[in-house]
């Protein structure tokens, strides 16, 4: 009942009546065209756009907190624009003129009491500054003001853009305003943002140290040249896929960014040897780190990198067409390399053996070489590549098919005692040889060995690896599908260091008497066993591991033939204290191992049970037993 009932005082209740008496009579007559006008205008609701910027101002800048602030700002596109506007620290705060001072909104979010409740993933690795990332439909200009308008910000990532209201320039230059302490800025597929809104960023954020651009077709070196000027304390740039950028503003940047560490570019069609020589010569005393990939550069570039780059200790050059074997050439014996100690060099045809052998001649520091579709690259330089490279730990090769294992054995006869790694993937020729050579190398420093998907890879190649590495640790025979027992034996039996590391995925021959052997010979070292794909592998195999592993923290047994007997054995294994363990394709494993994997150890963190029967309601009550775990179904 309203507390107004049957008051008469003034009359002013009969008034209120008596005039919806006529507004209700009024209302029963037909609208005139004129009068709809009048009536859609008293209908509408009040709205805080019909305040001046001043009095909005001052109305919502007394909302206490930063969370609240910036919800406030999420609901009210003027509230938003107007904070948007605001410079951290360095204009005058809309007020009316008779106004006392408004603080500074940046410093009260910065100092705020909400700070202390922020998320913990906004915390970068000093503690003290926040990221933050917008990716795909996520990523537009309102949540990217919204962002900056809280302030702090010292690394933003936008990965993608919303199809119709994408990041632009309007909420790239927002945060340049409202986080001029930014330090790392990422934009990536990002169409609409143009030099105007890199220009900004380097107007505000002088201290930026890291820039990352990819698929900004309208970034230009315009832009760049802003960013050379405007950011003396730049130490990394990436700029991938990016049309309209050239040579001016890789050359801007090498000139005016003294620190420049570290450089990306990559399939931007317009960079070629100026561009490169410029950046290359002008940070001859900073770079460290370099990655070409994609550009119409020449043997030019080569020769400016093999003369300049004397800070350089990582390089990277891909798809580098026009390069030659003389550029290559040129590079090493310019003999400014002395620093490089890890080179990767993938699809370049330029790479010849008389060019890696220079290579290896001329860079004394070289640790790691990771070669990749080098199809000039044969047995021939191994050897002198070997006797060259004296503290070389780590050699890669993918796909560089006129590699054989003669030439394998040749280099491990010849290599560095510092030799510690060697990893052949997709390798057509390493296949088996008819004969073996007169001399077997033993090479007791190599610690890992990784051979993976080479087809001709069989048992009698395998007999010489047992042979030849005695000390391995860490074993990767992924895609050896011709590899069975036989062949896997004789390695369990040699290795005599004990191993941590096996990964034996798609090695669909082997049988549950090469796991068994594998377990008792190294149970009490082996920390991570992958069966993937081991076709052969049952509950006797989980049987073995459960008495004989101590340390094993992650276990792959997916598309395996194990069933709900090997989980509860497992399960029952007091001594195994798993970390990981997959189950995935596992087609015997039902809902009967529910009970034996919620009983598991507390120490599993994640579990796979993809493409089984165990059905999705024991899979929530796992959840409840498992809270600690992720359970990925």
């Amino acid at each position: 009942m309203s507390p107004f009932q049957g008051y008469r005082g003034d009359g002013v209740l009969a008034g209120v009546r008596s005039r919806k008496r006529v507004f209700a009579s009024a209302a029963a007559e037909p609208v005139t065209a004129a009068a709809a006008p009048k009536r859609q205008k008293r209908r509408e609701e009040p709205s805080l756009d019909a305040l001046p910027d001043e009095c909005l101002f001052e109305v919502l800048r007394r909302v206490r907190g930063a969370r609240a602030r910036c919800a406030s700002a999420c609901v009210s596109r003027r509230w938003l624009a107007l904070l948007a506007g605001i410079r951290a620290a360095s204009e005058a705060v809309l007020a009316p003129p008779a106004a006392p001072a408004v603080p500074d909104l940046n410093q009260e979010y910065i100092g705020g009491e909400d700070e202390e409740e922020a998320e913990a993933d906004l915390m970068d690795h000093d503690g003290d500054a926040r990221e933050r990332t917008l990716e795909g439909r996520d990523a537009t200009d309102a949540r990217l003001t919204a962002a900056a308008i809280a302030g702090g910000l010292a690394a933003v990532s936008v990965l993608g853009s919303h199809p119709a209201r994408g990041v632009t320039d309007a909420g790239v230059s927002a945060l340049a305003r409202g986080c001029p302490a930014l330090r790392s800025l990422s934009l990536w597929d990002v169409p609409r943002v143009t030099d105007a809104g890199l220009a900004e960023i380097a107007s505000e954020c002088h201290g930026l140290e890291r820039l990352d651009i990819t698929g900004c077709p309208l970034i230009t070196d315009k832009g760049l040249i802003a960013v050379a000027q405007g950011c003396p304390e730049l130490k990394s740039l990436t700029i991938e896929g990016c049309s309209g950028v050239a040579n001016e503003g890789l050359k801007a940047i090498g000139r005016s960014c003294a620190k420049l560490a570290a450089v990306n570019i990559k399939n931007c069609a317009h960079v070629d040897d100026q561009g490169v020589s410029g950046l290359v010569s002008f940070a001859t005393a900073s770079l460290a780190k370099v990655r070409f990939q994609g550009l119409s550069i020449t043997d030019a570039s080569l020769a400016v990198i093999g003369y300049y780059g004397k800070a350089i200790t990582d390089l990277t050059l891909a798809r580098l067409p026009a390069v030659g074997e003389r550029g290559f050439w040129v590079m090493a014996n310019a003999q400014g390399l002395q620093k490089l100690r890890c080179m990767t060099v993938a699809s370049c045809p330029g790479l010849t053996d008389l060019a890696l052998a220079s290579v290896a001649k001329f860079s004394p520091s070289l640790k790691l070489v990771n070669l990749k579709k080098c199809s000039k690259v044969s047995d021939g330089c191994l050897k002198e590549f070997a006797e060259s490279a004296r503290v070389l730990e780590n050699l890669q090769l993918e796909e560089c098919n006129k590699v054989t294992l003669m030439g394998i054995l040749a280099f491990l006869l010849n290599c560095s005692p510092k030799f510690k790694a060697l990893s052949l993937a997709k390798c057509i020729g390493i296949k088996d040889i008819c004969s073996a050579p007169a001399q077997l190398p033993v090479c007791k420093s190599l610690r890992s060995l990784t051979i993976k998907d080479c087809p001709g890879f069989t048992d009698a190649s395998m007999a010489v690896v047992g042979m030849i590495c005695p000390q391995l640790e860490n074993v990767n025979l992924s895609g050896l599908a011709a590899v069975t027992d036989n062949g896997f034996l004789p390695l369990i039996k040699s290795s005599e260091s004990g191993l941590v590391n096996v990964d034996l995925n798609g090695c669909e021959n082997l049988t549950d008497a090469a796991v068994s052997a594998l377990v008792k010979a190294h149970g009490g070292s082996l920390a991570h066993l992958s069966l993937e794909g081991c076709s052969k592998i049952t509950d006797a195999s989980l049987f073995a591991i459960s008495e004989s592993c101590s340390q094993l923290a992650e276990l792959d047994l997916s598309n395996c033939m194990v069933s709900d007997y090997g989980v509860a054995v497992l399960a029952a294994a007091k001594q195994l204290k798993l970390r990981i363990l997959s189950l995935s394709g596992c087609m015997k494993v039902t809902q009967k191992s529910v009970p034996f994997l919620g009983s598991m150890s507390s120490s599993l963190e994640g579990l796979n049970l993809q493409f089984n029967f165990i059905g999705n309601h024991n899979i929530a009550s796992l959840e409840k037993q498992l809270w600690r775990c992720d359970i990925l179904a």
